[in-house]
């Protein structure tokens, strides 16, 4: 009988964020796959489990993560965990979790702690609509592409960002969005030095010229406004329906298709198309 995956989150910071769920999940599984086992190790020994541990990071994740199916399909159940944070988010945990659905084996997502989410919600930006778009490339050529695509992305927008990377970053984002996009930079979340500045993007790059930043950044960027839609005018109209009407449609039909396309009353449609026809 085949095992199954468990996706189990981990304390993005304070130890405490760990849920009785993902203590028992980890207790359970007959193997436990890290990114950094010596990470995974700290917080075991801290939960006072002791279990075997199998390295799974960006480098090995494809000879390790055939062996990892290969063992969950032995009947085996593994736990998949990342220094912290929900695995296979912005993770290589993505690649396992797509091989094991190859594979048919059953994937069960624990919830839990996860910074994107964390620093949206307190961010004060806006949380109806956003997209999770992790670590920019470092490659100039791919992060501007990347920029590029989003320079009309209305959502809100989530970045990771180490500390040594933030100055170029905020750079970059302000070339492409404009200096006065609002952001939020949120750091070191559920730390002890956890701190949220609002601000602009011109105002974070003179923020950060001046206080070398400190700890792993979640920016939370304001998305472009929504372009104002133009009104159609009675013109429009006008040569919208003698169009349909030319090609044979009737009042009724004209009158629906041209309010339906330029977004207008049928009443004010059907005034115009009056005007332009009194008679049947």
């Amino acid at each position: 009988m085949a095992g199954m995956l468990y996706l189990v989150p981990t304390p993005i910071g304070n130890l405490g964020d760990i849920s009785q769920r993902c203590r028992e999940t980890l207790e359970q599984a007959d193997f436990i796959a890290a990114e950094d086992t010596r990470v995974t190790l700290k917080l075991l020994n801290h939960l006072g489990i002791k279990k075997s541990l199998v390295s799974y990071y960006e480098h090995n994740k494809t000879f390790k993560g055939d062996q990892i199916v290969q063992r969950i399909l032995g009947g085996e159940t593994c736990a998949l965990v990342s220094d912290a944070g929900s695995p296979a988010i912005s993770d290589p945990g993505e690649d396992l979790v797509k091989q094991c659905a190859q594979a048919g084996i059953v994937v069960c997502a624990i919830p839990g702690p996860c910074a994107a989410i964390t620093a949206l919600s307190i961010s004060g930006q806006a949380t109806g609509r956003f997209c999770f778009e992790g670590f920019l490339s470092t490659a100039k050529k791919s992060r501007r592409e990347h920029l590029e695509s989003l320079r009309q992305e209305t959502r809100t927008m989530i970045f990771y960002e180490a500390p040594h990377k933030l100055a170029a970053t905020l750079e970059d984002l302000a070339q492409c969005f404009g200096e006065d996009r609002p952001i939020s930079l949120c750091r070191e979340l559920t730390k002890l030095h956890e701190e949220v500045i609002r601000t602009t993007l011109g105002g974070a790059i003179s923020f950060y010229a001046e206080n070398p930043p400190k700890g792993e950044f979640v920016l939370v960027v304001a998305g472009a406004p929504e372009a104002e839609k133009e009104t159609a005018s009675q013109d429009d109209a006008a040569a919208r329906l003698a169009q349909l009407l030319d090609q044979g449609l009737s009042r009724k039909d004209a009158v629906k298709q041209t309010a339906k396309e330029l977004s207008l009353p049928k009443n004010t449609v059907y005034d115009i198309a009056v005007s332009l026809a009194p008679e049947e």
